[in-house]
């Protein structure tokens, strides 16, 4: 009886403290542009491009709407990274002041920096599908200019399934994804029955029937709130190691050059295999094949 008491004293205890004396709620929230509703082309995902401008308010609404939906589910703690292109597309000074926001490149996490085993979920906006899917806007696995394939363990390798690899090396669960229906099932079927809010039905590489930016936002929002409530029950996502990493340029010479190096094999004309200790030495491999060039300064 006594130590009833001492249970039921605990508990009172905890649940009178302020929410600063608990235990954070922290979520990861990484953002790419190509799933963001009303996405369709180039003209959208680059400076140069002629509506790049509106696409990162587009972009930066969707991010928002993840933060909202994240803190409606009692997040206390949210870090941001801006995943597409050069880094810098998220329009910072609209978020709220106390998110980190991750920014530009290279990072040795890629589109997951500063994600730990202190997070309790992440989750992924405005995602596209893989470069080996037949469908879905603008699919591409890391470079659309570069690779043709990645895989990881033999398994065809969405951005969703490194990604999901990477936190899922920390024990955190991938809790929601936003995209086209085509990135969004892709993702599912591969890591587990997250919540999936799909903001645009893809009609080919460069088409599709999109929701307003307004109703996407709405519903990314109900869709992050509803994944970090059910994070209990989502498994984190993790790829055995020794990670066996695959890829497929669309190019001879990089597959010719990176076989100079004593631990990457050649194994077809486009081909090379890289044999990581684990997904986070298969990460740094994979930021230093699509940064580096011998021309970068300073």
């Amino acid at each position: 009886m006594r130590r009833l008491y001492i249970v039921l004293a605990l508990l009172f205890f905890t649940a009178t403290l302020p929410a600063s004396a608990q235990r954070p709620l922290k979520v990861y929230i990484s953002v790419d542009m190509e799933g963001i509703a009303g996405i369709v082309t180039a003209d959208q995902l680059t400076p140069t491009g002629f509506e790049y401008e509106r696409a990162r308010q587009f972009m930066t609404g969707e991010a928002l709407a993840a933060v909202a939906g994240a803190r409606d589910a009692g997040a206390t703690q949210i870090v941001v990274s801006d995943s597409h292109g050069n880094g810098e597309n998220l329009l910072i000074e609209k978020f709220p002041p106390d998110v980190t926001i991750i920014r530009s490149w290279p990072r040795p996490l890629m589109m997951m920096e500063g994600i730990d085993s202190t997070f309790d979920a992440a989750v992924f906006i405005g995602y596209h599908a893989s470069t080996t899917n037949p469908a879905g806007v603008r699919a591409h696995t890391i470079s659309s200019a570069h690779l043709a394939a990645v895989l990881l363990n033999g398994v065809p390798m969405p951005e969703s399934g490194i990604n999901a690899a990477i936190a899922g090396y920390y024990g955190v669960p991938i809790v929601a994804i936003s995209g086209d229906n085509v990135a969004v099932a892709e993702a599912q079927s591969l890591i587990g029955s997250m919540e999936g809010a799909v903001v645009k039905q893809a009609i080919s590489f460069h088409a599709a029937a999109t929701m307003t930016p307004e109703a996407a936002q709405t519903l990314v929002r109900q869709k992050v709130k509803a994944g970090v409530q059910r994070r209990a029950s989502l498994r984190p996502y993790t790829v055995k190691a020794p990670v066996r990493l695959d890829i497929t340029f669309k190019n001879y010479t990089p597959a010719e050059m990176l076989s100079f190096l004593p631990n990457v094999q050649r194994t077809t004309s486009h081909s090379i295999r890289f044999d990581g200790r684990d997904i986070l030495q298969v990460s740094r491999f994979l930021e230093f094949i699509n940064t580096y060039n011998p021309d970068m300064t300073p």
